[in-house]
This record gives structure tokens, sequence and C-alpha cells, in this order.
């Protein structure tokens, strides 16, 4: 899997199972002896301390343990997202800009807006779309167009109603109003932050087998990303934390946690999936294994497989994130 001098830290542990961080493959690996089904004497005899020499039900036990800590660290992170706040878009203001039509009609940041054109709204986007069908309802035929508001000022329970005479054509840059989103932080208490944790890593979790699924029937394009591509994501979403706080980071550390796990399940050679399927095929012949040779020549294909695609998909995003 890989050579010595490409190790970064590499650590032996009891009956000579190896703890490694690699350079190149990048990342790193729990390689412990036996799990390819090799023997120690001339008999055919399995090490007992060995992996190979464990029960089928045991084997599996320690191929799905790595995949269940992904998972189990995703809950986790998510719990911690939500206990800190989730930063919600509500239809409120948090900036006006001078000169626009929501300072000419007295907008400020804080203002709520309550409905547009007799039409509630609740989200920011509620806010944009009920704008933006009203502009195309009038088919650009003047530079601007009024449009009734109610809304509530800050530190105030009454509504008003005003008129914003909302651009057609606005400046690069702004939009019709001339306003941005005010970021709201809602925290889930400690009671139901982990519950919250628990159901948005298995929806994730659906979401990302469902879109595996499409991908493979051809109805959306695969979309991959390597080392490289994930470097760049991880920079962007870093870069908002002083705006959005903690909650995307930590969603997009769980969120890689769960790609993990999951591709990793997934019944192809040399992931803990093939290894699963094999000991599966195992326990359906009656307890019969596949010689060591060919289950190492399986999980060796596997693997140059594997690292074949990710040259493919690290040097597709260099062409992307440099391009």
């Amino acid at each position: 899997m890989a050579r010595a001098s490409n190790r970064l830290l590499a650590a032996p542990a009891p009956h000579h199972t190896i703890y490694s961080i690699n350079f190149l493959p990048i990342g790193g690996f729990v390689r412990m002896p036996g799990e390819n089904g090799d023997v120690n004497d001339p008999s055919g005899n399995y090490d007992p301390q060995s992996f190979a020499a464990k029960t089928a039900g045991k084997r599996i036990i320690v191929l799905v343990a790595g995949v269940t800590m992904n998972v189990i660290l995703a809950m986790i992170l998510f719990t911690f997202a939500y206990g800190l706040g989730e930063p919600t878009f509500p239809s409120a203001i948090g900036k006006v800009v001078p000169g626009s039509p929501a300072a000419m009609a007295g907008l400020q940041p804080g203002d709520t807006i309550v409905s547009v054109n007799g039409k509630p709204v609740q989200q920011f986007t509620d806010l944009q779309t009920a704008v933006t069908n009203a502009i195309a309802a009038d088919n650009n035929k003047h530079n601007t167009l009024p449009i009734t508001m109610q809304v509530r000022h800050t530190g105030s329970s009454q509504i008003i109603t005003t008129i914003v005479n909302v651009r057609e054509h606005p400046p690069s840059g702004q939009g019709p109003m001339g306003v941005e989103e005010k970021i709201v932080f809602v925290s889930s208490p400690l009671w139901q932050a982990p519950f919250k944790g628990f159901v948005h890593t298995f929806t994730i979790t659906g979401d990302f087998i469902n879109q595996i699924a499409q991908m493979i029937a051809g109805v959306i394009k695969p979309q991959l990303a390597g080392p490289v591509g994930i470097v760049k994501i991880t920079g962007e979403v870093a870069s908002s934390v002083p705006d959005l706080g903690w909650w995307p980071i930590l969603s997009l550390t769980a969120i890689l946690s769960l790609n993990l796990a999951i591709i990793n399940i997934l019944p192809f050679p040399a992931l803990d999936g093939g290894r699963v399927l094999l000991i599966l095929i195992e326990i359906l012949r009656g307890g019969k294994r596949l010689k060591p040779e060919r289950e190492g020549i399986i999980n060796f294909v596997g693997m140059a497989i594997l690292l074949t695609l990710m040259v493919v998909i690290t040097v597709s995003d260099v062409l992307h994130w440099g391009g």
C-alpha cells in the first residue's frame, strides 16, 4: 500500500498491526496481519492472533467498525453544530445600501418584512422570490416598480405599510431593493441537539445514497472531488466562519465523514464493503474461503482501480480549480 519512505507516521502495535499515515497515497491505513487471508505455515494454518483466524462474524464486525465510527463522528459534529447555533435567514434586513429604494422608503437594518403585495413572507428567500416575481410580471416595462410591503420596525410590535419602488435593473452587486439579509443564529437546547444531529445524519446519508444511485443510473452527472477539490472547498467554507459561525465547517467535516463511511462500505474490492462481501460469499459457501492468493489479487486490482480513479479526479480538480 505504501513504501516506508512515503510514511509520515507509522506505529506497529502488538501482533504486528500497523497504523500508518502516508504522504502517498494520500491518507493512511491500519493494516492487520491476515487481512488478505494470508497463512503463516506450510500447512495452511492461520496465526491465531491474525485477522484471518477470526470467525466470519468477528471479521465483519471489525470491518464495519470504521464505517460505524465515521457515522458516529458525523452525529457528534452535527450535534455540536446545532448546539452552537444554526444560521437562519428570516425575512429581516441586515444591511441597507445608502440611496437605495429601501433606504428611501425608510427601511432600516433589523426591520422585518411581513408581507409583499399582500403575500406573507417568512424567509429572506421568500422576500427575494416575491420581489423577483413582481418584476417578472411587469415584463420590465418600467425602471422602477412600486411594491407594497408590511414592515415591523426594530423594537416595535406595530406593523406598518410602506411602498418600496424597487429597481427592475439594479446596479451590479445590488438587488432590486438594495438590502442584505440578516443572519440569525438559532441554538438548539442540550436535550434537543443530539436528536437533531441524529436525524440530520441519516437525512444526509439518505440523500448521498440517492445521489450515488442516480449517478449510476445516469440520471445526474457524476460530481466527484479529490484531495485538491476538498482542500479548496474547505478553505472557502472556513472563510465563512466569521459570518456564519462554526455551522458550515462542522457540517462540512460531518458530511465528509459520512461520505467516507458510505464509500468505504460499498461492495468494491479493497474497500471494507468489498471485504465484507467476500466474507458473506464465504458464509454462503459453507465456510469455504477463497485462496489467499486469489483474495489478495482481487483486493490488489480493486486498489489499483481506486488509485487510478484518485489520480484522474485529482488531475480534474487541478484543471477545474486552477483554471
